[in-house]
């Protein structure tokens, strides 16, 4: 499949079987931790699981509860049930509405073990948590992050086509922003260029587009401002965002004419080295850690090692930033499906920086790079 048919083709659609297979790998996931069942409110978790995304996230109570051995639920106030009913994965669940007027954890209550330890999605909010421990005071909790931080980790094959897309766009819009021209114009002029050739692409919402020139390139997550780009500047280019609900992230480093002179053009040899080593190293069952460790190990032999001042990457999916890490301590093996970025960057404070960055999955016996856009240190005008 070429890159333009990823980018243009609508993906299949998620189905109700789908979303009630990572409910069920859900629930196991959870016993398997100790932990008596899931409590999901609005957001990634509950969008990955369900397909359901509430028209607004407020005080009223939106909560999926997973545990097996039982049907799983989703407890919904009575205004948003119909959009609740829409869902795709709503035929896989009973839903139970409340009303106005009515104690929504009292509603919740039932569902629950009374004397459960559950597992709870990082984003809910203290008000509903607590209402909960109101009503079952023998309740415990756990955050996501610490108990289950792989739960959306490993993609399936649907998944992994959207991401597919995501990276061929992000591509086409590097490739295109290229053609832009980047001297006497301001780094906010550059971002809006690469959010409008994002969007052309297919993307849906756009994320981020650092855009940093000279010295500011030297910041790795540098905000696009009113710099005017100079000739012989070098120039950091992230940008993403979500095309078909699923995550792009891609970094790549240009110079603007005339030639890049030694230094710049060594820094990102080093660079594009380490980001190669670090591909080179991903493979199941290894851990998280050995991609970072690979990467490391080129930049610090180059003699920048303290210019590396962040992990190599982080796991991407319906976020552009999830676990799994790419960090020092991270002993989780790589398992297929996986897909995280690999960005190694080098920094020079009051110069530039250099960073470059692909989305890479998990194969059964490698990796394979979601992004495909040329790594050689490109020249624009």
């Amino acid at each position: 499949m070429t890159r333009q048919t990823r980018e243009s083709a609508e993906p299949a659609p998620f189905t109700t079987a789908d979303y009630a297979t990572r409910m069920e790998r859900a629930a196991a996931a959870a016993a398997d931790a100790g932990l008596d069942g899931l409590l999901v409110s609005p957001g990634p978790d509950l969008y990955h699981l369900t397909g359901y995304r509430p028209p607004a996230e407020t005080e009223r109570l939106t909560l999926l509860v997973l545990a097996v051995g039982q049907e799983p639920v989703l407890v919904v106030p009575a205004l948003e049930a119909p959009d609740a009913f829409r869902a795709p994965g709503a035929p896989a669940l009973t839903l139970r509405d409340w009303t106005d007027g009515k104690n929504p954890y009292r509603a919740t209550a039932p569902f629950l073990d009374v004397d459960g330890r559950f597992g709870v999605s990082d984003n809910t909010w203290a008000l509903h948590l607590l209402g909960i421990q109101r009503e079952l005071p023998g309740t415990t909790y756990a955050a996501l992050t610490d108990v289950l931080p792989l739960l959306r980790a490993v993609k399936d094959a649907r998944e992994l086509e959207r991401l597919a897309a995501a990276g061929a766009a992000a591509d086409a819009a590097y490739e295109e922003v290229l053609e832009v021209r980047f001297a006497g114009r301001r780094e906010s002029e550059v971002a809006a260029d690469l959010a409008r050739l994002l969007r052309r692409h297919g993307h849906s919402r756009v994320d981020f587009t650092v855009v940093g020139s000279g010295p500011n390139g030297a910041n790795p997550h540098h905000e696009a401002g009113d710099r005017v780009i100079a000739a012989g500047d070098m120039v950091v280019l992230d940008f993403g965002g979500l095309k078909h609900g699923y995550g792009s992230d891609i970094s790549r480093t240009v110079h603007v004419g005339p030639a890049p002179g030694a230094e710049e053009r060594r820094v990102h040899d080093v660079v594009r080295e380490a980001q190669q080593a670090a591909f080179e190293a991903v493979r199941p069952g290894i851990a998280c850690q050995e991609v970072d460790r690979a990467a490391r190990a080129v930049i610090a032999a180059a003699g920048y090692g303290d210019r590396f001042v962040h992990r190599t990457g982080h796991g991407i999916g319906v976020t552009t930033h999830e676990p799994p890490y790419m960090v020092e301590g991270e002993e989780r093996e790589l398992v297929p499906g996986m897909c995280f970025s690999i960005e190694p960057g080098i920094y020079l404070p009051g110069r530039f920086g250099v960073r470059i960055e692909d989305v890479v999955t998990v194969t059964e016996t490698a990796g394979r790079r979601l992004n495909n856009a040329p790594r050689e240190l490109a020249t624009v005008s």
